[in-house]
């Protein structure tokens, strides 16, 4: 356990050290930095309540398919503002600039998965603007297309994200959430608009499971 005193690592140096490079599961195209076993993640991550959970560091389902479904359909994103909310590692991010999206931003409230943002923007030769903020009590952006990958995991957190998802959609930003069906997703809410089967970190095994691609009822 780091102990009181101990020096936080520089997180780009230490995601290139100890976060190995790897092909997504079912999204060959991307290859990211993701923690494995021996990735000592605590130490860059820390074990205070206050810190977050080192989401970033691994593929997690929402993402996945949503990342899957824009590249199998590049037109959604074809010259659009894009932007990728609690965007963790960026793969919805790397996918939507890799389909061809006019301009692609990265948020996320934890400064780590910026760093590792950054980095894997790079590995997959595309250009992203990351952020470290919380911006869902903020006025909508000025984007065409908001994504949101798993954040639905969380009561609280769903409330919130589901009043920014509304007032975005208010100001005709097209909104598109991916999901495996977590307990907190407002299905009731919500039209399901594609399914593919992927990885699943947040399933606590690793293993595929089959996850939604969803837009709010008003959409467009």
């Amino acid at each position: 356990m780091k102990r009181p005193g101990m020096q936080q690592p520089d997180p780009v140096a230490f995601i290139k050290a100890n976060l190995p490079i790897s092909p997504v599961p079912s999204i060959p195209e991307i290859r990211l930095h993701t923690a494995g076993p021996a990735s000592g993640l605590w130490r860059l991550a820390g074990r205070r309540e206050a810190d977050p959970a080192p989401y970033w560091a691994y593929p997690w389902a929402g993402g996945a398919v949503l990342a899957r479904y824009l590249l199998d359909r590049p037109e959604i994103v074809v010259g659009r503002r894009v932007l990728d909310l609690g965007a963790g590692s960026g793969l919805v991010a790397i996918a939507a600039a890799k389909a061809g999206a006019a301009a692609v931003t990265a948020v996320d409230i934890d400064a780590n998965a910026i760093a590792a943002i950054g980095l894997n923007a790079a590995i997959n030769g595309v250009d992203i603007i990351a952020r470290a903020a919380d911006i869902i009590e903020d006025p909508p952006p000025e984007i065409d297309l908001l994504v949101v990958g798993d954040l639905f995991y969380d009561p609280t957190l769903a409330l919130r994200v589901m009043a920014f998802l509304r007032r975005c959609q208010a100001s005709r930003i097209e909104v598109l959430i991916g999901d495996p069906e977590r307990a907190h997703l407002p299905q009731g809410e919500l039209s399901r608009i594609a399914t593919h089967i992927v990885a699943d970190f947040g399933g606590g095994t690793g293993g595929a499971a089959p996850a939604g691609v969803f837009a709010l009822f008003g959409n467009g």
